[in-house]
C-alpha cells in the first residue's frame, strides 16, 4: 500500500495514529492559517466578487470524493426542469494545466485538457467552463452563454473571492468526517462546526457500504444505476447480472474507490477491485489484468479510458437520487436572492 493511501486510511480511523499524530502541529497552523483568511473576507479585508447571477457552490469540508459531483448534475438537471438556465464552473482537477485561462468543456474535449468531472457534466448538456480562478470561469461562462440565471460551482466551498447565494455541503456517511482533524493530520479542510453555516448538508449513502455518520438536518442523497456500458461503445449495453461470477475486477480512480467497489457488492458483482488515486491518468498497464473477462469502471474513468479500453471494459452511469424538497428549498432561496 502506498503512503497515500495508508495516510487517508489513518484519516478515517477513529482516532490519532502512530502516522497522523506527528502531523498535529501542521495542522494547527493549516487551521489557523485558514481561520485567518476567512476572517480576512468576512471582514471584508478580502473581498468577495458578486456576479450578476445568483450562485450554488456544491462543496465538502473534507478531502477525497463525496458525490459532490453527481449532486451538481442533478441540481442542475432539476432547476433546467423548473424553467432555469443554469451552467456550472469547476477547477477541473487532474487537468494538465490547472492554471491555464478559462476553458469552455466541449462534450468531446480531452479529459485530460479539461478534466474528468467537468467531461462528464458537459456531456449533461450544460454549460460547463473550468479554471482555477471560479470568478473568471463564471465571468466567461455568462459571456459565453447569456441566457445562464444560475451558477453552480462544482466544489469550491473554500473558494471564498466567489460570493454565493447558496451553500449545500455534502458528506459521505460511509467515510463521515474522519478522526476530526484538520489537513495533514486529518481529512478536514475546515472544522465540523463549518456544516451549521451550510444551507443544506446532504449524505450520501451507499447500497451495501456502512453509513455511521449522520446528521439529524441531513438530506439523503443516493447514486442509482444498474446498467453498464462497453467503453469502446456506449450503445452497448449489459446487466448488472451478466458480471456476476468469477473474473471481473475493478478499477477505481476516484475520491472513495471503495465507494464504487461496495456499490458492485451491492449489485451481487464479486470483483477484484484495484483502487487509484483520485483523477488518475490511466495508461494501459492499468488495464492489463491477465485472466479478466470484464473490467469494471466508472464513468469518471471510463472518460479517460476511451483510446485504452478494449473489449473488456464497461462502466457504470450512475445519477444522483435527491428529495424534490431539497430542489424547492434552494429555487426558493434563489429566488430570494433575485428579490434582494
Amino acid at each position: 500500500m502506498s503512503f497515500s493511501s495508508r495516510l487517508v486510511a489513518a484519516w478515517y480511523a477513529p482516532r490519532l495514529t502512530a502516522l497522523t499524530a506527528p502531523l498535529v502541529p501542521l495542522a494547527v497552523a493549516f487551521g489557523t492559517v485558514a481561520f485567518a483568511r476567512r476572517a480576512l473576507f468576512r471582514a471584508g479585508l478580502l473581498r468577495a466578487q458578486r456576479l450578476p447571477v445568483p450562485v450554488i457552490v456544491v462543496g465538502n469540508i473534507t478531502v477525497g470524493g463525496s458525490g459532490k459531483t453527481p449532486l451538481a448534475a442533478a441540481l442542475t438537471r432539476s432547476l433546467a426542469e423548473r424553467g432555469w438556465h443554469p451552467g456550472i464552473v469547476s477547477r477541473g482537477h487532474g487537468r494538465a494545466n490547472e492554471r491555464s485561462a478559462p476553458t469552455v468543456v466541449a462534450p468531446d474535449a480531452d479529459a485530460a485538457d479539461v478534466g474528468d468531472e467537468p467531461l462528464l457534466l458537459a456531456r449533461t448538456g450544460i454549460p460547463v467552463v473550468v479554471a482555477a480562478d471560479r470568478v473568471a470561469a463564471a465571468r466567461a461562462l455568462i459571456a459565453a452563454h447569456p441566457r445562464c440565471d444560475v451558477i453552480v460551482a462544482d466544489d469550491g466551498l473554500q473558494h471564498y473571492r466567489l460570493a454565493r447565494d447558496v451553500e449545500i455541503v455534502v458528506v459521505d456517511a460511509a467515510r463521515g468526517l474522519g478522526n476530526g482533524w484538520r489537513l495533514p493530520a486529518g481529512p478536514l479542510r475546515e472544522p465540523a462546526a463549518r456544516l451549521e453555516e451550510a444551507d443544506a448538508i446532504v449524505a450520501l449513502v451507499t447500497p451495501g457500504a456502512p453509513a455511521p455518520w449522520t446528521a439529524p438536518n441531513a438530506w439523503r442523497m443516493t447514486l442509482v444505476g444498474d446498467t453498464f456500458h462497453r467503453v469502446a461503445d456506449p450503445a452497448q449495453t449489459q446487466p448488472a447480472s451478466a458480471f456476476t461470477g468469477s473474473g471481473v475486477h475493478a478499477v477505481a480512480g476516484i475520491g472513495n474507490p471503495e465507494r464504487f467497489f461496495a456499490q458492485l457488492r451491492s449489485l451481487h458483482i464479486a470483483a477484484a477491485g484495484h483502487a487509484f488515486p483520485d483523477h488518475h491518468r490511466f495508461v494501459a498497464g492499468d488495464l492489463a489484468l491477465p485472466g479478466a473477462r470484464a473490467i469494471l469502471m466508472t464513468e469518471k474513468d471510463a472518460v479517460k479510458c476511451e483510446s485504452l479500453a478494449d473489449e473488456r471494459c464497461w462502466y457504470l452511469p450512475v445519477r444522483a437520487h435527491i428529495d424534490p424538497a431539497l430542489v424547492a428549498r434552494v429555487e426558493e432561496a434563489l429566488r430570494g436572492s433575485e428579490a434582494a
